[in-house]
């Protein structure tokens, strides 16, 4: 499924039009982004949790030539599944 899907999905529980639809899904992914952006989770019951993880700094080689590079401390999102969707998929 892609964002199209999802629009379509939208469209077809509630109505109204697609550019509607879509307003809706843009708003729920660009909700969740500024929040991790601001240090804080998204945390949707029965879902899971949307959150930031500090990753530190550390030296990676490179496959090609095999010289070592530094990789700088980053910040990146994290998921974590809540049970109720892991037994979900099982």
């Amino acid at each position: 499924m892609n964002k199209a899907n999802l629009v379509e999905k939208v469209h077809e529980t509630l109505g109204g039009t697609k550019v509607q639809a879509e307003e809706v899904v843009d708003q729920i992914f660009s909700t969740i982004t500024d929040t991790i952006k601001s240090g804080e989770e998204v945390s949707i019951a029965g879902f899971g949790i949307f959150s930031a993880k500090e990753r530190a700094a550390r030296t990676a080689r490179n496959p090609k030539t095999g010289e070592p590079i530094q990789v700088p401390a980053m910040r990146v999102p994290k998921f974590r599944a809540a049970k109720a969707l892991k037994d979900a998929v099982k």
